[in-house]
């Protein structure tokens, strides 16, 4: 069982704070134009669902969300962003794959944006910051590329990532395998398998990915003294993947498992054990007496 430690980055998080950004009436990048595109792509193929309904093809929405939605945090975010545990390449490199197709990006992107939530958590500086308002900590702030990175900087925080070809190769080629996949889910079932498919599980994924940067941030308690404002969610559990224990997770960032009660619906970390007891999931990380103590609220 390994150690977790926690670097809230204070030296570097004060920063000089600024207006607002403009959504609208300002340059876009070619990159904030293809991610609206994505976004807009999925969630009017999700309305158009009940006019190209077909049982199956919902079947296959919901599968798809579950899958992709693990897919992340499994291996986006507990395995290559905080290094919670460690899998072998044949395996690590298989889960990055399937989180291609919930849209939310290549591993370099992601891994970088959210390690600078952590960061520089609830200042100027951080990417989706909830001081910024519900609506651009859930969403708006994705189409800013240039606003991230004016905050942020470059992505200088994921050169593990970069220094392996097979990351690198997904960056450069990620556009590929989503109309590869679109192309293939249409001809294998048509329109219904696109907007029942496509559609509804893409915008399942994406809103529960997005609830996690915003109403994890503003609802919702608080069991440990993390001085952010990260909250747990409890009736976001099942539906996340167990990312909504989010107050738990920001306090103890490196953890392999989120929900640290034996209530506490956590299916990311029951895949991670999973593995775990198979002997692949290994140098698996929770938080040690000694961090709760040091965590928790004075009494």
């Amino acid at each position: 069982m390994g150690d977790t430690t926690k670097d809230d980055g204070s030296s570097q998080s004060k920063a000089v704070r600024r207006g607002k950004r403009a959504l609208f009436f300002r340059k876009w990048t070619r990159i904030d134009v293809m991610r609206a595109s994505a976004v807009g792509s999925v969630h009017l193929l999700c309305l158009l669902a009940p006019f190209n309904y077909k049982w199956e093809a919902f079947r296959f929405g919901v599968i798809l969300a579950i899958v992709t939605s693990l897919s992340i945090t499994f291996s986006y975010h507990r395995n290559l962003t905080h290094r919670s545990f460690k899998l072998p390449k044949w395996l690590e490199y298989p889960f990055a794959y399937s989180a291609l197709f919930a849209l939310q990006g290549h591993p370099i992107d992601w891994v970088s944006t959210h390690r600078f939530h952590h960061q520089f958590t609830d200042s100027d500086r951080d990417p989706h910051s909830p001081i910024e308002g519900f609506w651009f900590s859930h969403v708006l702030w994705i189409f800013d590329t240039a606003y991230i990175r004016e905050k942020c900087g470059g992505r200088d925080n994921v050169m593990d990532l970069k220094q392996q070809w097979f990351y690198r190769f997904l960056r450069n080629t990620i556009g590929l395998h989503i109309l590869t996949f679109w192309t293939l889910v249409y001809l294998w079932g048509g329109l219904p398998y696109l907007t029942c498919g496509v559609g509804v599980g893409g915008a399942i994924g994406y809103n529960g990915t997005w609830l996690i940067n915003s109403a994890c941030h503003i609802w919702g308690s608080q069991a440990w003294n993390t001085k952010d404002t990260s909250r747990n969610v409890w009736w976001l559990g099942p539906f996340t993947m167990g990312e909504s224990w989010h107050n738990n997770h920001h306090a103890f960032e490196a953890s392999a498992r989120h929900g640290l009660e034996w209530y506490q619906v956590d299916l990311t970390w029951y895949l991670i054990w999973f593995f775990q007891a198979l002997g692949l999931a290994t140098d698996v990380k929770l938080p040690t007496d000694a961090q709760k103590r040091k965590m928790a609220f004075a009494r």
